[in-house]
């Protein structure tokens, strides 16, 4: 029943289910969720919510807490900090962390977190850095997302486009997204590795105005805030905040972004 619900968030699920699939009574039942009850509680894990009447079940929320999130911002700050992660252009190196499973896993849940209780259609990113995010986040909220492309592929059939400009350079950029990937009035969360100036967050703020859809809100991973940037802090959320970048001398400096003050962690503590 515990890896029934983990698989399944945000999914509401009679007793009479769980009653049948285990071939026990509804007040044994009963019984073993209140054990999951505490257990999710005590471990971090999230919020398992019971609803009565005739409609009523189970509603298994992922969540952290904010002592774990705080803890995992200043543990990944220092593997941030490494001088070999600094590009060209005020860029950084961020393939190894987004590759890692735990890592990630850990991101899904705290952008989960900050939007558990807001209404959210589809997680969308720009591809290709913020693919491994967009599907983490999208796991733990239960619900689709889409990819972003710069390039036609003519696998995605009948786009819509739109041309932007981006934050960090005087470059017109395009991106694309197939007709087929947003309904019209879907609720929109963006998500992204990486926000220097913030330019690729406008166009997409763009390009879902395009599907007559709504952008809810984003949060990337790190932003580099040595960069002017259109956006203020209400508007964009980061986990971490690049504070320094100095290619000559290989100096890096991270500090913790608005996530931990953006987020309400109530619901989980």
């Amino acid at each position: 029943m515990t890896r029934y619900l983990l698989e399944r968030p945000h999914t509401l699920i009679s007793l009479a289910f769980f009653a049948d699939r285990y071939e026990s009574a509804k007040s044994s039942i009963s019984e073993d969720l209140g054990i999951l009850r505490r257990t999710f509680m005590i471990r971090g894990i999230g919020v398992l919510e019971t609803l009565p009447g005739a409609g009523g079940g189970v509603i298994f929320t992922p969540g952290i807490s904010k002592k774990e999130a705080t803890e995992f911002v200043e543990d990944t700050s220092k593997r941030l900090v490494e001088p070999n992660r600094i590009l060209p252009g005020g860029y950084l190196y961020l393939t190894d962390l987004l590759a890692d499973p735990e890592l990630l896993r850990t991101v899904g849940r705290m952008i989960a977190t900050q939007y558990s209780q807001s209404s959210i259609d589809v997680v969308m990113t720009v591809a290709t850095k913020g693919i491994p995010i967009a599907q983490s986040v999208a796991n733990f909220l239960n619900i689709p997302f889409v990819i972003v492309r710069r390039d036609s592929k003519i696998t995605e059939g009948s786009t819509i486009s739109v041309n932007y400009a981006s934050g960090s350079s005087d470059r017109v950029e395009k991106m694309e997204l197939s007709k087929r990937s947003l309904d019209e009035g879907s609720r929109v969360l963006v998500v992204d590795d990486f926000m220097k100036g913030g330019g690729t967050i406008n166009g997409l703020q763009s390009l879902i105005s395009e599907f007559n859809a709504i952008f809810v809100g984003a949060t990337v991973f790190a932003e580099n805030i040595n960069i002017h940037s259109q956006f203020s802090d209400d508007d964009i959320t980061s986990i971490f905040k690049v504070t320094k970048i100095d290619t000559k001398n290989r100096i890096l400096n991270v500090e913790p972004g608005n996530y931990l003050t953006n987020t309400d962690f109530s619901y989980f503590e």
